[in-house]
Parts: C-alpha cells; structure tokens; sequence
C-alpha cells in the first residue's frame, strides 16, 4: 500500500488579495475588508483613488479579512470592526465583493483540477488534494500548482502536504505567504510539535484554555499528556481524539462529493445572560452570529432558504425555531431579520446560557441562479429584536 500523500491548499488572504488586483496601489499597506457597502473608494479627478480609514467607521460590522500588513498590527478576520480601528486606525477600508470572490475561487479551484482532480472542497478559499496516484514528486506537484493557481487568477497559495489532513492543514500555515511546506512523520516533532494546541481544527478556545490549565500548551505537551488526566478532563472520546492529534495520527480520506446540509454559528456565554437586562448584549452578539453567519455562507458560494435559532437556558432546556425564507439568501440583513422573527416566537423565560444561528435549505448561488430565482440580497433589520 502507497504512503499517503495528502496536500491542503490555501489561498493566501484570499479576498484582500482579489482586491488588490483592482487596486494594486495598495499593496504592502495594511488593508481590511469589511463593514457595510458603501465605502467605496471614490476616484479622483487625476486618476487614482481615495480611500476610507478604519478609524472612520462606526457601527457593528465583522472584519471579513485583511491582509498580512494588518494582521501585523493584531486584525483578524471575524474581529469587531470598531475593534480593529482601535488597533489600526490608518489601516485602509474596503468593502466585500463576494460575486468577484467567488468567480476567483472557481478558477483557482478549475486550475488545479486539471492537475490533480482528486479534490475536497473545503470552502471559498481552500481545498484538500489527494496526491498519491500523481507521477511527480511531491515539490514538483506542489510548484505546478501554484504556478497554475497563479495563471489563472493572478494570485499566490500555499500549500502544505503530508501524509494525512491533520498534518497537512497545519503544514500549510507554517510558510505562508506562497509557501510549500511537504513534511515527513519523521518531521513531525520538529515542526508540528511546538505548535499550539490551539492550532488544530477541533481545539477550540474552551478546550485550549482547558489544556493549558493543565499545563499542555503545545502539541508535544499533548503528547506528553497522561491519558488519564485527558479522559477525567474530557471524557473518552475526546481524550482519544486528543490523543491521536498529538501523534499526528488522521485517517480520513480526502471526500470528493461533499454535500452540506445546514452552516450554523453559535456561542455559550461565560455567564448566562438575562433576556432583559442584558438585553444590549445579547442584541450584539445576535447580530455578529448572523453577520459570521451570512460571511461563512458567502466564503462557501451557498445561499439559504431557511433560518433557525436554537436558545439554551440555564436550566439546559433548549429551544429551536426555523423560518423560510421567500427567496434565498447570504446576507446578514436578511438572516438577522429572519432570526429575529424566529426569536420572537419564544417565551424568554430564564436566563440564557447558549444562542445559535443556523442556515439551512441550502443551494449554491449558481444553482440558484440557473433555476431563474434571484438571491435576496437586502431586507430591513428586525426592531426591537
């Protein structure tokens, strides 16, 4: 049996450098793409463009991306937009174009089908490739693909391959930008060990806390875990899972048809919240759910037709509620609209422990497009809710 070569490509900043195509002036400045849709840089009378100030917004919005310069200066994507202007004020401010986003990621993506077919499609932006069968070494796979990603788009990847998904999704991070990272098992301690946990899919910031309570901060920590102390903390399927994560040990085959049913975004809160008095602070997490929400549904080219919530109070009684849509849709505005719809239709009685937004009825935008159905783009927020 072949040793498994499993490769993670990952397009690198992927909707702030479709932007700079169109406004290649501000390359290697600190660039964030978010916030709402008009502001739009303004042309001025000599040619060039003017453009808007992160310390110029107000309002609510999630940064959508932002390039390495910003990141430097601590902007991430899913970061608070009023957030991120207190780190970068003079970072630049553009707003998302999803539709260009989308027709790059079909290319990228057509781009390295023509060389190594055998494809998982993990969203917008990114992709798992089966290399086994290929002829060709490892590098030389690697450097065909990312100079045939960039022939088609103009735009660089990275790509990282190892023997399985686990390893390779990391791998792909540690070179970045336009990296090519191919490790061994044998490698495994050298560059995957001092990583983080937090650094795996999987290990959220619950569990990362947790870890490192205990004194396991990186992946050689884990490793070096009693596995005890990991069931007692976690419960045996988890600890077994950590415990395969730490040895770099993935089996799952790279899925060429992949058909999601539903996207959904949620959060347990540190202390319940209660429905009135908290009333403000539920409203804004509510409202960032549906924003992450509507950005994760566009970065997969997916619209919804219908929207749910799901309360848990603090009694652990949980409540869901689902809403279909008239026509489908991406867009925070609507999606927000829709779940608090939803949301009106249960008694808030308790304090409130968890609260999720879920989409579902799902189809992508070509698929909606072809069957003669527009994609609701706008619908007015919901008052009070």
């Amino acid at each position: 049996m072949k040793d498994r070569r499993i490769a993670h490509l990952d397009m690198d900043a992927f909707f702030a450098s479709v932007e700079l195509l169109r406004y290649p002036e501000l390359r290697g400045l600190p660039v964030v793409v978010g916030g709402r849709q008009d502001w739009h840089p303004t042309r001025q009378p000599d040619g060039s463009h003017r453009f808007a100030r992160l310390r110029q917004y107000v309002g609510r919005g999630v940064v959508t991306t932002s390039t390495y310069e910003a990141r430097a200066l601590g902007v991430f994507s899913g970061m608070g937009m009023m957030k991120a202007a207190q780190l970068a004020p003079d970072a630049l401010l553009l707003p998302a174009h999803f539709e260009a986003y989308r027709q790059y990621s079909a290319m990228f993506k057509a781009a390295v089908a023509a060389i190594a077919p055998q494809i998982e499609d993990r969203g917008i932006d990114e992709i798992y490739l089966d290399l086994t069968d290929l002829p060709d070494d490892s590098h030389t796979l690697a450097l065909r693909i990312k100079q045939a990603v960039y022939q088609a788009t103009g735009l660089t990847c990275s790509i990282g391959i190892t023997p399985n998904k686990l390893l390779s999704k990391m791998a792909s991070e540690l070179d970045k930008p336009d990296g090519i990272t191919i490790l061994s098992a044998a490698d495994f301690a050298t560059r995957i060990g001092p990583l983080s946990v937090s650094k795996v899919g999987g290990i959220g910031p619950k569990a990362t806390r947790k870890l490192q309570d205990l004194g396991i901060h990186t992946l050689a920590d884990l490793a070096g875990a009693d596995a005890g102390v990991l069931q007692e903390q976690f419960g045996a399927t988890y600890a077994a899972w950590l415990r395969d994560v730490a040895r770099g040990i993935d089996d799952r085959p790279v899925v060429t048809v992949r058909e999601t049913k539903s996207v959904s975004r949620e959060t347990t809160f540190e202390q319940d919240l209660h429905p009135r008095h908290d009333r403000a602070a539920l409203s804004a997490v509510f409202t960032a759910l549906c924003q992450r929400l509507a950005g994760d549904l566009q970065r997969k080219g997916l619209v919804s037709r219908t929207i749910g919530i799901k309360l848990r109070f603090e009694d652990f009684r949980t409540v869901t509620r689902d809403l279909s849509l008239d026509e489908s849709t991406d867009q925070p505005q609507a999606i927000r609209r829709a779940a608090g719809l939803c949301l009106k239709r249960i008694a808030l009685q308790g304090r409130i422990r968890l609260l999720g937004v879920r989409a579902s009825g799902l189809m992508t935008v070509q698929e909606r497009e072809q069957a003669g159905r527009p994609v609701q783009r706008e619908l007015d927020w919901v008052e009070g809710a």
